[in-house]
């Protein structure tokens, strides 16, 4: 499914920085979310690369997919735990335990990236969470993190 104006409008990041263009799956159960990006030249970082076609070729920079583990991390609060921007909450990356980066992800297929919750604490006004990812394209991995965030709700006085 696209993304939906109420996410894209929750969200702490405009359109642009989003950089994922759908959701596949969203199961809360298994506490776990699939979603697809559609690489392009015109992403942030990308757009920016001096690109040489056998030495540097122009692909999704391992910053801009840390910054996916993130959004994929928000997507995550937001559909699977039911935690709002608007309401207060906000959430920020803490550790990266293991980051793997196995090939790159270049331009044409689509990326197909994979969250999963595996340890959630939650509270009244905070969520820790440990996350893995798991990032492929054409069948390969491009990417695997195992990372934390911390979730914690801001009531404005």
């Amino acid at each position: 499914m696209p993304l939906e104006p109420e996410f894209v409008a929750d969200c702490p990041y405009g359109p642009d920085a989003i950089c994922i263009d759908e959701i596949v799956e969203i199961d809360k159960e298994s506490n776990l979310v699939r979603a697809r990006m559609y690489p392009h030249p015109d992403l942030p970082l990308t757009r920016d690369q001096r690109a040489h076609p056998v030495r540097h070729p122009r692909h999704v920079s391992g910053g801009l997919m840390v910054h996916l583990t993130g959004m994929l991390g928000f997507i995550h609060t937001y559909y699977v735990l039911g935690l709002r921007h608007a309401d207060g909450w906000i959430g920020y990356g803490g550790r990266i335990y293991d980051a793997r980066f196995s090939a790159l992800a270049t331009m044409g297929l689509p990326l197909d990236l994979e969250v999963r919750a595996t340890k959630l604490r939650q509270s009244s006004n905070r969520v820790f969470g440990r996350y893995g990812f798991r990032f492929t394209q054409g069948g390969t991995v491009v990417y695997q993190g195992d990372q934390a965030a911390m979730w914690t709700r801001v009531i404005e006085s």
